[in-house]
């Protein structure tokens, strides 16, 4: 693991330490790079910023919804067949494909209650074996 620590404190901003691997940590570069941000800090603050806007969007849902769940994840992992098994009334179709390197990429179409659906989604993000988790609202 690479800890990463920005030696510049900008004002008003507290130091916080993170542990990345080195591919991850090569990923941000290349946004840093290909986006103009002026350093690490700045593509992992507006990243943070991303996911708090999608989180508040996605908390604000109620009713009956539909939508599309996409996940990535490694294809030993066990753990979503789990949560499908849990949330079967929600899911009304679901594809499974393996690709290279041992991955898999399954879409879900869901329409129930926007609790559980939330509920669902919360249950893939907190999952370590998830790569990718994106729910898109219909």
């Amino acid at each position: 693991m690479i800890v990463v620590e920005e030696a510049k404190r900008e004002k008003g901003m507290k130091i916080v330490s993170i542990s990345m691997n080195e591919s991850m940590l090569n990923e941000i570069d290349k946004i840093q790079s290909e986006f103009g941000f002026s350093g690490r800090s700045e593509v992992i603050r507006a990243g943070i910023r991303m996911l708090m806007t999608d989180m508040i969007e996605k908390e604000r849902l109620v009713g009956n919804i539909g939508c599309v769940l996409i996940v990535t994840h490694a294809e030993e992992d066990e753990e979503s067949t789990r949560i499908k098994l849990k949330y079967e009334d929600v899911i009304k179709t679901h594809m499974h494909c393996k690709l290279k390197n041992n991955k898999c990429l399954e879409l879900f179409v869901i329409e129930g209650d926007a609790e559980k659906v939330k509920s669902m989604v919360k249950e893939f993000q907190a999952n370590d074996g998830m790569e990718h988790v994106r729910l898109i609202i219909a």
